[in-house]
């Protein structure tokens, strides 16, 4: 059997960009079976496949049974999933914005927190099934990214108008660039009581103010991982007190060590980073 390892991404069309973030594409053939650790991260996860179906072995909310999925729709989660495949797998992800998810699919992203769900029970079937027919018959990545921007420039169209959620998205990138301030800093820059602000917080998003801070933080250290970097040095550049307390944040997100991870994933993420500055499948 030949081998095929191919993986592509790309932005979306301009009118999309505030909703995703990136497309990344992957088609495997004829490689060893393995599994992927889908690691949290500051996006919602849509994942169309083209050839074989997702097989999620661990959920992040481990109550959730293991499945089989034609296509996936993940929210923000604190803990990793599993992927396994048999040495194939095929499809496009979509990275989504958290305050893009009431655009895209008419909910708050705090509603699909730690979940993992058919997009068909969002998005009703036939939307699904009719992107997933026009990925297969397009011919290459950059027309099969054409079908993701008109398929979901026509949900944004869709969708009627939604309250403003502008105090939130302040205080979500203020969490995402790693602003040195307390929660009842950021709450004060907005107008709010602290308390107010973790509810809002919460409902759009699916976690606190504090998770989320928690969560980015090692989302920025993960990708700043190299072999030839010492840990040390990662985990002073994005704020951690020292090494261990990387490590421990790292097993709680990751389920291992640094070190297990970037003997297991560091060849993937390299192949992904290719194309872009993001991870691969279920992030």
């Amino acid at each position: 059997m030949t081998t095929v390892d191919e993986y592509a991404q790309a932005r979306p069309a301009p009118p999309l960009r505030a909703h995703v973030a990136f497309y990344s594409g992957y088609r495997q053939r004829g490689l060893p079976p393995g599994r992927h650790r889908g690691l949290p991260s500051p996006y919602l996860t849509l994942i169309f496949t083209i050839d074989e179906p997702l097989v999620i072995s661990e959920h992040p909310d481990r109550r959730q049974a293991p499945g089989v999925y034609d296509a996936l729709l993940g929210g923000l989660h604190l803990r990793p999933a599993t992927i396994t495949h048999d040495g194939r797998q095929s499809g496009v992800q979509v990275a989504l914005h958290p305050l893009g998810c009431r655009a895209l699919l008419g909910l708050p992203a705090g509603e699909l927190a730690g979940l993992d769900v058919d997009p068909a029970a969002v998005l009703g079937e036939p939307v699904v099934a009719e992107i997933r027919e026009r990925l297969a018959a397009a011919a290459g990545w950059p027309a099969r990214f054409a079908v993701l921007d008109t398929a979901l420039g026509t949900l944004v169209r869709s969708r009627p108008d939604r309250p403003g959620t502008e105090r939130v998205a302040h205080v979500w990138a203020a969490v995402r660039r790693g602003a040195p301030a307390s929660i009842a800093d950021l709450a004060g820059q907005v107008g709010w009581t602290p308390r107010h602000l973790t509810d809002r917080f919460r409902a759009e998003l699916g976690l606190r103010p504090k998770e989320a801070a928690r969560m980015a933080r090692f989302d920025r250290a993960r990708r700043a991982l190299r072999p030839d970097v010492r840990l040390a040095d990662v985990a002073a550049a994005h704020g951690y007190a020292d090494q261990s307390h990387l490590v421990r944040d790292f097993q709680a997100f990751a389920g291992c060590p640094p070190s297990r991870w970037l003997a297991d994933e560091f060849g993937f993420v390299q192949a992904v980073a290719a194309g872009g500055d993001h991870d691969g499948l279920h992030d």
